[in-house]
């Protein structure tokens, strides 16, 4: 039986380049989303680029049920790759409960059947939130974390002391956080690239929707 990656988050932006270059290095991917801010075609796409169709489950990784529900079926999964959550810094700041709970009890899920399961490698989705207002520019992997900004930022911060204790306390898992600012591009086919659902929650679409018409004039704040 072939080992598999999982992809949460897998119909998104980032997720769905991700299943692209996995499939085309060789690896076969399963993809766990609940559409909420994807849509459904994108499993469609990512078959006509690579040629081959991703496993898809359309869940939420809150659910814990159903997250180990997955993991009896699959049962092979070698590696997960997280980027499900939700991830807008304004909205966390109106509704902080809903980005704590959801952000922190899916990764918690997932832990807990990586244990149970026997899955052993985990790639975790952070974000440059977690440095706050650096000190200097560019950050490096030697730049500290200081207290972040917003509850979505904190969020990615304590998933990140989360996953270090739970490798500590477990020494058969692996986990590795990757801290980015705001990605840009699109695959050349043109078949995937950022196009959320609703409004929104980074700049570039802001600026790709604004030059499409779609959105009209993109405000600019400040005036320095």
């Amino acid at each position: 039986m072939s080992k598999l990656i999982l992809v949460t988050g897998g119909t998104g932006f980032i997720g769905s380049h991700t299943v692209v270059e996995l499939q085309q290095a060789g690896f076969d991917v399963v993809i766990i989303d609940d559409l909420s801010n994807s849509k459904a075609e994108v499993v469609d796409n990512i078959e006509k680029i690579t040629g081959i169709r991703p496993a898809f489950e359309c869940f939420d990784i809150a659910d814990r049920e159903k997250t180990h529900a997955f993991f009896k079926k699959y049962t092979n999964v070698e590696a997960i790759i997280h980027f499900a959550a939700f991830k807008a810094v304004g909205e966390s700041v109106q509704k902080p409960l809903e980005y704590y709970r959801n952000n922190l009890t899916a990764l918690m899920n997932l832990l807990e059947c990586m244990k149970e399961y026997g899955t052993h490698h985990l790639v975790f989705s952070s974000s440059c939130t977690v440095y706050g207002q650096p000190d200097k520019l560019p950050v490096t992997e030697a730049t500290p974390r200081k207290p972040a900004e917003s509850p979505y930022g904190n969020t990615k911060a304590v998933c990140e002391d989360i996953i270090r204790d739970y490798c500590k306390a477990n020494a058969d898992i692996n986990g590795i956080a990757l801290r980015y600012f705001n990605p840009i591009g699109a695959h050349p086919s043109a078949l995937i690239g950022e196009s959320p659902v609703g409004v929104p929650n980074n700049l570039v679409p802001f600026i790709t929707q604004s030059a499409a018409g779609v959105r009209g004039e993109l405000s600019i704040f400040g005036d320095d």
